[in-house]
């Protein structure tokens, strides 16, 4: 540490020196102007290094960060049209109390995307096929991508999951409120759920990433970089990728990459895996579980085992729209399960035809709390497809092209050699008496009791949908339809 004495002041023995020596005198200007030029540096290097200092506090308490804390640049930015007010849907717009507005629009997002991935799953299953996603961990995946994308893929990424509906027009700033969204999905207050959400990306080691593309990726999404030897171990890098998934999702979601699914022109693997587990709010007591018939088709049935409770839960019957909704909350409250059963001798493939986003948030907002008797059976799903082929039938037809991506965002140089070849979804839902387990990567009256002639029933015996999803802003994370629960 250098004294202001060594580097401005002088004492009488340097002035009288001074006059002796004009040579001295020289040495010692030049001394300082050196320990000067020195000073100088160090500020210009503090200058530099603080606002990566903020950067870095920013990250540590990203829930309560600011724009101007994020200062987020990636390659290319895309700017949303403007809405024609005399087309938009006043319902949609009510956002909720202690709400940001754009994490409310970036919820909204996520929800519009879930129907519209989920109606062309149903599309390509048969109706008697268990459909089982997480949309917000497929959103982040691509949201990830969408970093370092421009021109027409970018654009096609906007719109694909509406992320364009975002009255902030400009696509930077999604980023920012994935961040914000993240802390509200993943900061729970009761310990008894887990809602957990993990990000990597996986980079070809012989390449240089882009700084840019990094830092914000782990800024915002935590996703930090991990080199491996695509070009000379895919298989070894196949492994280890699945190993971290199912260290992230307590081993639940195995083998989501499938063998020859990289090969030596792999440079990017992102991954986003979300995790949950909760318990009811109102468990089902083991001693109400009984044999029930499930009807999974007219003709066919198979054995369940059927939970039985009677409380109050939050319920609607709309019988226009032929369905019945029932709301089971999970400890804490936040996190609910919603079920969507049609009603009787009504297919529920009339019902996914017709179901929208304004039919649905109609819906949820007029249940209401009513006693009602549950039957519920025992079911454990497990879902996994190609997301590539269902994401250009919607649109999003560039990325995962070699000859029309536009991805200069990730490499250094503006490399703009690189097309998502491929992309992966798996996931995993069990529920029982207890509560529900779920992961992805991208869930008779009983004898003896008195009959309660002001409840309603609920007897999930067939064919039914379901949404996790947490409640006060109506984020789906996790989506999927019960057509066969019997197992294998």
């Amino acid at each position: 540490m250098l004294g202001q004495s060594t580097l401005w002041g002088t004492n009488k023995n340097l002035q009288a020196q001074l006059v002796a020596n004009s040579s001295s005198a020289v040495i010692l200007k030049r001394k300082i102007q050196f320990f000067r030029m020195r000073l100088h540096t160090f500020l210009w290097i503090l200058g530099l290094l603080l606002p990566l200092l903020l950067i870095s506090q920013a990250s540590k308490d990203i829930c309560n960060a600011k724009p101007k804390d994020m200062p987020l640049e990636p390659r290319c930015v895309y700017r949303s049209p403007e809405e024609d007010a005399s087309t938009a849907d006043t319902e949609l717009e009510k956002v909720p109390e202690h709400t940001n507005p754009r994490v409310w629009e970036l919820s909204k997002a996520n929800s519009l995307f879930a129907l519209a991935l989920f109606k062309q799953l149903a599309k390509d299953k048969p109706n008697e096929a268990n459909i089982f996603m997480s949309p917000i961990s497929i959103s982040t995946a691509f949201a990830m991508t969408k970093l370092g994308a421009c021109n027409n893929t970018l654009k096609q990424i906007m719109n694909v999951f509406q992320f364009d509906t975002i009255k902030e027009k400009t696509s930077d700033q999604v980023h920012f409120f994935f961040a914000k969204l993240n802390c509200r999905l993943y900061r729970k207050k009761d310990k008894t759920t887990e809602l957990i959400s993990a990000n990597r990306l996986f980079g070809e080691k012989s390449l240089s990433f882009s700084e840019s593309y990094q830092n914000i990726s782990e800024l915002v999404y935590g996703a930090k970089l991990m080199p491996l030897n695509f070009k000379e171990k895919p298989e070894l890098s196949r492994v280890a990728i699945n190993d971290w998934i199912a260290n992230k999702t307590e081993n639940r979601i195995q083998n989501t990459l499938p063998e020859g699914s990289l090969d030596s022109n792999t440079v990017l693997v992102l991954v986003n895996t979300i995790y949950f587990k909760g318990q009811w709010k109102n468990k089902f007591d083991k001693k109400d579980i009984f044999k029930a018939d499930f009807h999974v088709s007219k003709s066919k049935t198979c054995p369940v085992s059927m939970m039985y409770q009677e409380t109050k839960f939050r319920y609607g019957r709309f019988t226009e729209d032929k369905v019945q909704l029932l709301e089971l909350p999970y400890l804490g409250d936040d996190i609910t399960m919603v079920l969507i059963l049609p009603l009787k001798d009504t297919p529920l493939s009339e019902v996914e035809e017709n179901l929208d986003m304004k039919k649905l948030i109609g819906w949820l907002h007029n249940l209401k709390e009513t006693t009602v008797s549950v039957q519920l059976p025992r079911f454990r799903i497990e879902d996994s497809f190609s997301l590539k082929e269902k994401l250009q039938a919607m649109g999003l037809q560039d990325l995962f092209s070699p000859m029309d991506a536009s991805l200069p965002g990730i490499l250094e140089d503006d490399a703009n050699a690189l097309y998502i070849s491929e992309a992966y979804h798996k996931a995993f839902l069990e529920v029982n008496e207890e509560g529900s387990e779920a992961a992805a990567v991208t869930a008779v009256v009983a004898v003896g009791r008195s009959i309660n002639f002001n409840r309603e029933v609920f007897v999930a015996n067939r064919p039914f949908l379901l949404l996790i999803r947490e409640s006060s802003i109506n984020t789906l994370v996790f989506t999927g339809r019960v057509a066969d629960p019997c197992g294998p």
